[in-house]
Order: C-alpha cells, then structure tokens, then sequence
C-alpha cells in the first residue's frame, strides 16, 4: 500500500510521482484496447497488473496532496485515510478482474483464440518501454526518497516483468503460431496481480480496523521504556494505530513520582520520537497502581493492570 512519510521536497515528488502516474495509467489503456484488439489475452492481465501500478501511483500522490492539507475540527487527522480506503476498494477491484482473466484463459485452453502477434509485440514494447521511464523518473532525483516513491517504483519494477512476458508471447506465436502461450502468460501476470491486490487488500484492511503497524512491536516498547527510563515502573494500556503513515500512540505510565514532572514526560516523548519514529503521542502518567476497567482493555500480561486513574495526564503532540 502507498502512503506518505516525506524527507525530501514534496513538490519534487509530486511532479515525479504525477508524470510516473499518467505514463502507466496511459499505458494501461492503451494494453487494454490492444489486448482486446489483437485478441491477446496476455495483454489484458498485463493490463490489469497495471492498473495496481496506476492505483498505487495514484495513492501516492493522493497521500502527498493530502498530507499538506492542515487538519480541522472534523477531520482532526487530516484526509489520509481516503488512501487507505482507495486502497481496500482497488484491491476487492483486482481480485474480481483476476478471476475473470482466470475464467477467460482456462476457457481458451480448450477454445483456442486467433492472436495478432504483431500487434501484441509493439503493445508490449511500448508497454516495456513506458514502465522503463517511469522507473527512471521515480528514482531520478536525491537519494532520499520518499516512502510512496521507493513503492511505487517497486510496483513498475515489478510490472516489467508483464510487459517482457509479452513480448516473449508475441514472438513465440509470431514465430510458431502456437497460441496457446498467451493464456499461460495471462495466468502467469493473475499470479503478480493476484500477489500484489492480495497485499494491498491486507494491508489497508489492517489499518482500517485500526491495527498497528506492522515495523513497531508493542510488548517489545513497553519493555523498552521499563528499561531505559528509570522512573517507569509500568506501562499498560497501549492502544497504537496509524493514520496514513503516522503512527498514533496512547498509552499510560505508572511512575515514581518524579521530581519534574514535565521533565519526565519530555524524556518519554523524546524516547518514542527518538526509537520507534512516534510524534504524535498521548502520555497518561500515574503514580499509583490503579484498578478502572479501562485497562483491562490493554495488551498486558499480568499484574498491576486493572487501576483507578489517580495522577497527572500529558498530552504532547509534535507533528
């Protein structure tokens, strides 16, 4: 799935991205309208392979657009989610046009089709050709990329790979007239769609319904602060999400009470921001253990985890 997490200049991924985006996804019609011309059922799933490369460019640059937008009152995170919710909706979309792909290529085992070889090969050339600048433009530029670009780039990197498949085909039936390796490839591209809508599908269900990041272990940080900030006593309660690409962390903190309270509280936040990449924090800090039933609804394993919230709240968000 794409999202954003920019170090360098926006603009420049944004121009990158948009001029990437309008190559593949001109592309992808034109393997569309050639496929179903020339008969080649090979080209239609390149095609439809595409337009994962399409979507997630477009994801892309729809997670750039939207993350200069400032949050208001009824959007407090901004619009971020409407990448990951494209994303779901693309990929239910891929896995539809895969079984159909699937459907057509095993009926032409036994119903053999005509396939104009000639037309098929410049598709695929230009289809090659095409995918070949837009690798070059997502990686033209500084060496510190943007996360939406390094995927995206993936993505038609791995499109290549389609589109060399059907020259292969082209010239095998051009060569032998033996079509039945355009359906094979045509299985051969549904396995990459089918691998690529597969995670996508995955992984925006996973953020929809609010799971945590995948690179961030949550009993491995509340092990972390245990030990490397000697006030912590005990953390519990974690709840940690993420709204685009920004991780999103509440959490509460049983601690000796310390002698500088907002101290204390800047040393936890500079430790998330510091080790696990976490700006945007909610800190509970409490000097008792406490009994609410709030926190049995935390992640953890055992003893002081049922409490009655008695102590100092710290809210400190740095975007």
């Amino acid at each position: 799935m794409a999202h954003t997490h920019s170090h360098s200049g926006p603009d420049g991924n944004r121009t990158r991205l948009a001029a990437a985006f309008g190559i593949t996804a001109l592309f992808m019609l034109v393997e569309a309208i050639g496929g179903w011309i020339s008969g080649s059922l090979a080209l239609l799933a390149d095609a439809g392979h595409m337009l994962t490369d399409t979507a997630a460019l477009l994801m892309a640059l729809l997670a750039v657009q939207f993350s200069a937008r400032k949050p208001n009152a009824r959007h407090t995170f901004g619009l971020l989610r409407l990448t990951t919710l494209a994303a779901f909706v693309n990929a239910i979309a891929l896995l539809v046009i895969t079984v159909l792909i699937v459907w057509e290529a095993l009926r032409r085992f036994y119903q053999p089709q005509p396939v104009a070889g000639g037309l098929m090969l410049a598709i695929g050339v230009a289809g090659l050709l095409a995918n070949l600048l837009s690798f070059w433009l997502l990686h033209h530029g500084s060496e510190e990329k943007n996360l939406n670009v390094r995927a995206a780039a993936l993505h038609v990197l791995g499109d290549l790979l389609g589109s060399v498949g059907a020259i292969v085909a082209a010239l095998i039936i051009m060569w032998t007239g033996w079509t039945p390796i355009d359906p094979i490839l045509s299985l051969l591209v549904s396995l990459l769609v089918v691998r690529s809508a597969w995670s996508l599908l995955r992984e925006s269900l996973h953020e929809l319904l609010e799971g945590a990041p995948g690179n961030i272990n949550v009993d491995k940080l509340k092990r972390d602060l245990t030990l490397n900030i000697a006030e912590v006593r005990n953390v519990h309660h974690v709840h940690l999400w993420q709204v685009g690409e920004k991780p999103v962390l509440t959490l509460h903190v049983q601690v000796i009470p310390p002698y500088d309270h907002d101290a204390l509280l800047l040393r936890i936040h500079r430790y998330l921001h510091t080790h696990y990449q976490i700006a945007h924090a909610t800190v509970q800090m409490e000097y008792q253990p406490c009994n609410g039933p709030d926190c049995e609804l935390c992640f953890d394993d055992g003893n002081d985890q049922h409490n009655h919230h008695e102590a100092l709240e710290g809210h400190v968000h740095r975007h």
